[in-house]
């Protein structure tokens, strides 16, 4: 049984011939005639009693509206699809790292949106590892995330890296540590810090960098937004490494400081290498070649690291 046979029966009820039925179809008769007895064959019951017009048997009438419902289905998805390859999608979502959400992305949240007034923009702000794990599962069109090179390579998969950036430490303006313009890794481990809550990349970072150090990362509390770090830190016990691009509104905060790393050089690093982060955008191959993904990826890719390099100059 195929599709074409079940729309030639479909044209034939509607029209009550088979002449009429092949010019709706744009095929001959005979095409129409060869259509619908190989659908009685596979179906082994006659559905049309052959008279001057084609009138259903019981058997056709029992499957008419069967029909009806297929090729419907059939119509509508044929034109979803077409939709979709069209640009035409209802919305676009994305799930993105907290520390971008209000500093990078807005720029190309707006542009995006008057580029495409009818597409809805969901935006989630998302822990690295729950951002990928989301798009894998279909919930999100594209993720903006901390590279996890264990989560990207599926060959479906399309990463763009946008930057890299270095982690800092956060204090109190009055914490001992806020004293030292770089702050030596000797130094820093002796404090608790507030860390993020587990699935997020900069948790996993952190606690591999101390244990190539072969030091005790004391965590002493988790959280999970950029507010929570810094109204905690606020109070002046404990301290947090976070990325450069989370602590934009600490800097300006007369409460806080932000102060950079020195260069490894205890416990047997000494490759001088710093703590840093990568960020990258991660799609699939089917979702790029849809119009608005494809757009918004490309905003992405010409904004953010244009507006990361603008910041060190400026800085």
């Amino acid at each position: 049984m195929r599709l074409e046979q079940l729309q030639a029966f479909l044209a034939i009820a509607q029209t009550g011939s088979f002449q009429q039925a092949a010019r709706t179809s744009g095929v001959t008769q005979s095409t129409i005639s060869r259509q619908i007895q190989a659908l009685e064959a596979d179906l082994g019951v006659e559905l049309f009693h052959r008279t001057t017009h084609a009138k259903l048997t019981l058997g056709g009438e029992c499957l008419l509206p069967r029909v009806r419902k297929i090729c419907q289905e059939w119509e509508t998805a044929t034109q979803e699809l077409a939709d979709l390859i069209a640009g035409k999608q209802p919305e676009l979502c994305i799930a993105v790292i907290h520390s971008l959400c209000g500093s990078y992305l807005p720029p190309v949240l707006q542009k995006f949106c008057h580029a495409y007034p009818d597409v809805q923009l969901r935006v989630t702000s998302l822990g690295s590892d729950r951002a990928l794990k989301v798009l894998k599962d279909g919930l999100v069109d594209l993720a903006i995330v901390m590279n996890n090179r264990f989560l990207t390579t599926a060959r479906e998969m399309v990463v763009e890296v946008l930057y890299d950036e270095p982690i800092e430490v956060l204090t109190a303006a009055n914490h001992p540590l806020a004293q030292y313009e770089c702050v030596p890794w000797s130094e820093l481990i002796l404090y608790p810090q507030v860390v993020f809550k587990d699935g997020y990349g900069m948790q996993r970072l952190i606690q591999d960098r101390f244990e190539r150090m072969e030091a005790t990362l004391q965590a002493a509390l988790e959280v999970n937004t950029l507010d929570a770090f810094r109204g905690v830190v606020r109070q002046g016990e404990l301290i947090a490494l976070l990325p450069q691009s989370a602590l934009l509104e600490a800097r300006l905060d007369p409460t806080l400081a932000v102060r950079s790393l020195e260069n490894n050089n205890i416990s047997g690093l000494t490759d001088g290498s710093s703590l840093t982060r990568r960020v990258v955008m991660v799609t699939t191959q089917d979702r790029l070649q849809i119009p608005p993904i494809k757009y918004f990826w490309q905003l992405v890719r010409e904004n953010i690291p244009l507006q990361i390099d603008q910041q060190r100059s400026a800085s």
